[in-house]
């Protein structure tokens, strides 16, 4: 089954939620963190393809603290108010939504956070901050900016050798502060590579790579 629900977090603010749910027992709780251009129909491809690996999947809408329902279109329009939006988010608050994406989750069995570029960010604070089994961030936009924190959790990250938002150097030096935190680089690939709506962006070898170390990864924490 695929619907949106709502959820409220303990503060009592109510979001949005795209819930794919697998066919038989789940494996475990996925919760599919955003890009900056909201829960589009990428996102919840994304969800649909982990329930039909056997995850429970939920994709929080993140940016329903500022304005409901927003999706993005992939243009100049979008990009900068996406980036305005990632510019003023309070992440102490994203994080009482991950915990209660976690909470909804939780009876599925251990839970996992796969995120990408804003929603990757929020992978890698949420495996800080949160009650998680694992979390992977795909190209986390501003994770690199947060090195200072210190993960709870196992933690795998994917990044293009291309991508200006989380460049090499970047990557160097965060990895010399987490050698236990394992990056994939992918010759060849951009920021949002894994995203097959742009095809100015996507890349079909390093998404299958990336996601078969997902799922391989996921099996390891969540089941």
């Amino acid at each position: 089954m695929k619907n949106f629900i709502n959820l409220k977090a303990a503060d009592g603010h109510v979001f949005s939620s795209y819930l794919a749910e697998p066919k038989g027992v789940p494996r475990g709780g996925l919760i599919i963190a955003m890009e900056m251009y909201g829960v589009n129909e990428y996102l919840r491809s994304v969800c649909d393809t982990y329930a039909a690996e056997g995850y429970l999947a939920l994709a929080p809408a993140f940016f329903d603290r500022h304005q409901r329902d927003l999706t993005l279109p992939y243009d100049e329009f979008g990009s900068q108010r996406g980036k305005k939006l990632s510019a003023i988010v309070d992440h102490n608050k994203t994080m009482v939504d991950v915990e209660t994406a976690v909470e909804k989750l939780r009876y599925a069995g251990k839970v996992a956070l796969i995120g990408f570029c804003f929603g990757g960010t929020v992978a890698w604070l949420a495996a800080c901050r949160c009650k998680l089994d694992g979390a992977i961030a795909y190209y986390g936009s501003n994770m690199c900016d947060y090195s200072n924190e210190l993960p709870e959790c196992p933690v795998l990250c994917h990044v293009g050798d291309l991508d200006t938002a989380v460049p090499p150097q970047a990557v160097s030096a965060f990895q010399a502060k987490h050698a236990l935190v394992h990056w994939n680089i992918y010759a060849g690939a951009q920021h949002g590579f894994d995203n097959d709506t742009r095809p100015g962006r996507y890349h079909a070898g390093a998404t299958r790579l990336a996601r078969s170390r997902s799922l391989t990864f996921l099996q390891e924490v969540v089941g």
